[in-house]
């Protein structure tokens, strides 16, 4: 856990590391409020079918849905300790595939739903891979790094990135510059990767269920 005065402390930190002010300042904002007090962790229900568009994008990108060997010993065990050099991670990478993406909207519904790495133009589904595999790529375990399919307030179902911390379950997000707590982003969550094996899905437990 960190308190803000530390974070404040790796803030300073990363921009020295070259990260632009901007995005920082921006990445940083849901760091800046404690994990104690909420529900830190996701809860799962029952387990669930994936989402048709995750089994082709697997067929697209097998690598992306295998786990790999555990070659980093600071990611051994549950989920992974935010270093300074973690923070930095999650924030270039939301940050950079924020930017790089054009938003476009899928109009042609499932049918037409195609979950695709780092594409010129995409909607909320290509970001949330394309997050994954830039962490994925920087040694991340493909166990602390899972899609989640929510519903906004709008009634529309969305997909963000999940990552599982210490302390707590943090989200990234297309509609979001902000790293923000799971609680924080007001969604209705639906289903989510289960960390033993990226194939497997469960529904997530409503709070107070």
């Amino acid at each position: 856990m960190y308190s803000v005065k530390r974070v404040m402390a790796l803030l300073v930190a990363i921009v020295a590391l070259g990260t632009s002010a901007r995005d920082t300042q921006a990445g940083m904002i849901g760091f800046l409020l404690p994990l104690r007090g909420v529900v830190e962790k996701i809860r799962f229900s029952e387990p669930t079918l994936a989402p048709m568009a995750y089994t082709m994008f697997c067929m697209r990108y097998a690598d992306e849905c295998k786990p790999k060997p555990r070659v980093h010993t600071v990611f051994r065990g549950g989920a992974t300790r935010l270093t300074k050099q973690r923070i930095t991670d999650l924030i270039e990478v939301n940050a950079s595939v924020n930017r790089s993406i054009a938003p476009q909207r899928n109009e042609r519904g499932l049918a037409g739903e195609e979950w695709l790495i780092n594409p010129a133009r995409g909607d909320c589904n290509d970001y949330a891979v394309s997050k994954r595999h830039e962490l994925l790529a920087r040694g991340w375990p493909m166990r602390n790094l899972l899609l989640s399919e929510v519903v906004t307030s709008w009634g529309e179902h969305h997909l963000v990135l999940v990552v599982r911390v210490e302390g707590g379950d943090v989200v990234l997000d297309n509609l979001n510059a902000q790293i923000r707590t799971w609680s924080q982003a007001r969604y209705r969550w639906v289903r989510m990767q289960t960390p033993a094996n990226p194939d497997h899905w469960a529904a997530i437990a409503q709070a107070g269920a």
